[in-house]
């Protein structure tokens, strides 16, 4: 398995010819949600690959907001607010900006975010307080602990509600973790992740399935699960390479039987992601360099 270094970031120049670049003719199944598919490619198309589209999960708004509203409207009782998702965070306020609630009610909340995240909280209340150092549930728990009284604290999370999958096991743990050092948690719906029917994606899994497709790219545990579903069995993906966002992605990719190649260190951001898949293809590169000028 190959993991990025963190210190390695290469400006790639936009008139560079795309065969110089280190993903040129690669295509990369992009497995994200639309609403984080286009970025990711982008990254992709920097580094002069070819981003293949096949969101395997989306995500969209509720059918119920019960919850929701009733934690909206006892938001004051709520010391921090702690955001896992970009989704989370535009659900939350667009919900807030739906019932009229103005942001100033989050005056007196503590609200976190991870990594490129908090570039969106900040767009939407102008004021983020805490922003891990590790883009991890982990380094949420890690960061929190430090502070003192914390167990004296209540805990909103704004969560997904998960449809027709399995649920990954990154909130679930979040909040364990959470209530080991004596906070009270508060888990909520925010918005739904469901999976995708697999019969609009004919053309992509074939090429898969034809060796044509050279990594597939997984964002989350979600992704994982829902593409499970859409392939009969391991060797419909077995000439791809597998990468993922992350160790967490990683780990849980790996308890689901998928041997993983790349693994993207700088996880705060798909430019990490994008530099990692770049950077694996230039070590394979530079190896079979190597091997032919020793023989």
């Amino acid at each position: 398995m190959h993991t990025q270094s963190t210190d390695q970031s290469t400006e790639i120049n936009l008139l560079t010819p795309s065969r110089e670049l280190p993903l040129y003719s690669k295509r990369i199944l992009v497995t994200a949600p639309r609403n984080y598919a286009y970025r990711l490619s982008e990254q992709i198309i920097k580094q002069g690959g070819l981003p293949v589209l096949m969101p395997t999960i989306e995500t969209c708004y509720l059918s119920n907001y019960t919850k929701l509203d009733t934690a909206l409207e006892r938001i004051d009782e709520f010391d921090w607010i702690i955001f896992t998702s970009r989704n989370g965070i535009t659900a939350f306020f667009h919900r807030m900006n739906d019932l009229d609630i103005p942001v100033s009610v989050l005056k007196n909340c503590h609200l976190c975010a991870l990594g490129k995240d908090a570039e969106s909280l900040l767009s939407f209340c102008g004021k983020v307080d805490l922003i891990p150092t590790e883009s991890s549930p982990a380094g949420i728990v890690a960061e929190l602990a430090k502070l003192p009284q914390i167990n004296d604290k209540k805990v909103l999370i704004p969560a997904p509600e998960v449809v027709g999958l399995p649920e990954p096991d990154v909130v679930p743990n979040l909040i364990t973790d959470l209530q080991k050092l004596g906070i009270k948690v508060t888990r909520v719906p925010t918005y739904i992740t469901q999976g995708l029917d697999k019969n609009i994606y004919s053309i992509e899994l074939n090429l898969m399935r034809q060796a044509m497709i050279n990594v597939i790219a997984f964002s989350s545990t979600a992704e994982v699960e829902s593409f499970l579903t859409m392939v009969n069995s391991p060797s419909d993906y077995e000439h791809c390479i597998i990468a993922c966002f992350g160790p967490y992605t990683t780990a849980n990719a790996q308890k689901l039987g998928m041997n993983v190649s790349i693994v993207s260190a700088d996880y705060s951001s798909f430019e990490g992601f994008g530099e990692a898949i770049a950077e694996f293809f230039t070590l394979s590169s530079s190896s079979h360099s190597a091997l032919g000028d020793v023989g």
